[in-house]
């Protein structure tokens, strides 16, 4: 174990499986004491046998689009640990997409919910207990699609342009607090999100063509993979990332223009 987190502790928003699995872990090895939330019990299970961090990992069961869970999950954080440095606001995604002529008002509003409304939620409620600190970390996890839009997916790029937007106007307010607002935007990650849904909203057969659809304009040619997200988190979260607010920070192989 390393030590870039000592002392802190973490709350994790979609950390069972995934992205916010490997940046729970990451933490974790770096000294971390972290809360992961899922919607599943049986997934929030299974992933502390499988972490097998004992008492430095804790889980928070619900969905961040209903109403409370988001603020319980802090609250839950600063009861078990009894502070918060680190929230990570990584749940989102997209439900039953279309194309904008046909997007139905639920679905529009499920995006919504799930992607930009919890991440204002989480670090309007993480922002009480870290101003009076003097110190905190919001990291936001967006999408590269919050930079760019993709036919069928304008719901969920919104939304992530949204968190984009958020973040840059949230930094600038608390900033002189100690507190660093920053989101990351990944490109293509083959996560079981992905494996599920295999391109479906962009009308496409198999993972060997979404591969091929989002990797090809890259400089990497390949997918991220979660634990180069995570290593990323870390540094954002570590006093090494102190310097670095307001940031929209492309990780997608080299394929975005800014």
């Amino acid at each position: 174990m390393s030590s870039l987190l000592v002392d802190r502790v973490a709350a994790i928003t979609g950390g069972t499986r995934g992205i916010g699995r490997a940046i729970a872990e990451a933490f974790v090895a770096e000294g971390a004491r972290v809360v992961i939330n899922g919607r599943s019990v049986k997934k929030g299970e299974l992933a502390l046998s499988e972490m097998a961090a004992g008492d430095a990992v804790a889980f928070f069961p619900g969905s961040v689009t209903e109403k409370g869970i988001i603020e319980g999950l802090v609250d839950f954080t600063i009861e078990h640990f009894g502070q918060l440095d680190v929230m990570v606001l990584n749940a989102g995604g997209v439900g039953d997409s279309a194309p904008v002529v046909e997007l139905t008002d639920e679905e529009w509003d499920f995006e919504l919910a799930l992607n930009l409304n919890h991440v204002f939620r989480g670090t309007r409620r993480a922002l009480k207990h870290m101003i009076p600190r003097q110190f905190g970390r919001i990291i936001a996890i967006s999408s590269i699609d919050g930079k760019h839009g993709r036919p069928n997916l304008a719901g969920y790029a919104a939304n992530k342009h949204g968190i984009n937007g958020f973040v840059k106007s949230t930094a600038r307010e608390v900033g002189i607090y100690g507190v660093t607002v920053n989101s990351i935007c990944p490109g293509l990650v083959l996560t079981d999100m992905a494996n599920e849904r295999a391109g479906k909203n962009l009308g496409l057969k198999s993972i060997e063509e979404l591969v091929t659809l989002l990797t090809g304009d890259t400089a990497l040619k390949r997918p991220v993979t979660p634990e180069e997200i995570g290593a990323f988190a870390t540094y954002l979260a570590s006093e090494m990332g102190g310097g670095f607010s307001g940031g929209t920070i492309s990780l997608d192989g080299g394929g975005a223009y800014y």
